[in-house]
């Protein structure tokens, strides 16, 4: 397992050198998105108001504070669950151009062959660990939306987020899809072990 330290926007070169395992950290923007605003692009057909080419996108909706017309802190930036917005996979790819999606619990089989097809990845970010990359955000830099709270376009700046672990990567590998068989096939075997069949 190897161990990269990218800034954003991402390149298809820089997704291609990843493989399933391998941790990552990113420095610069990551837009923060979640089922609202991914409804309204795909849904309701309004085009993102802000450049994706070679765009990570994280999975939240943040708790902030707001200080003024615009302008928020970050309270708590937690990441949430991908599967629920798996079918937004291929636009994010094929129309944006989206390199990364961060998250957690992983995204399907069919996600997984279209970041191979279109070069991007999935990271997957610990859960629990809201606190720690809360700290890592540098600045909200800007909110796109905001009538969709806290589900709005949120543009973070980090530094450093992360450590995260590539759980889809470009080449058709898929950890979370890899764990779940590894776990049934030795649930098979002591159930067997077992006389349980």
């Amino acid at each position: 397992m190897a161990e990269f330290h990218f800034k954003t926007p991402l390149t298809e070169d820089d997704v291609r050198q990843l493989r399933v395992g391998d941790s990552v950290l990113l420095d610069g923007i990551v837009f923060g998105v979640r089922d609202g605003n991914l409804i309204r692009i795909f849904d309701q057909k309004i085009a993102p108001p802000c450049d994706w080419r070679g765009a990570a996108l994280l999975h939240t909706a943040p708790n902030v504070r707001k200080l003024g017309p615009g302008k928020y802190e970050p309270v708590c930036v937690g990441t949430t669950t991908s599967m629920r917005m798996d079918r937004f996979t291929e636009g994010l790819l094929r129309d944006y151009g989206v390199r990364a999606i961060l998250g957690k619990g992983g995204l399907s089989q069919a996600s997984a062959a279209l970041m191979q097809r279109y070069g991007a990845v999935y990271l997957s970010v610990t859960g629990g660990a809201a606190a720690m990359e809360t700290l890592q955000i540098e600045e909200i830099e800007k909110v796109y939306w905001e009538d969709l709270m806290p589900e709005c376009i949120w543009q973070f700046r980090f530094k450093a987020l992360g450590p995260m672990t590539v759980g889809i990567d470009a080449h058709g590998g898929n950890l979370q899809h890899d764990v779940q068989a590894q776990a049934q096939q030795k649930t098979a075997e002591l159930l067997r072990k077992m006389g349980v069949t």
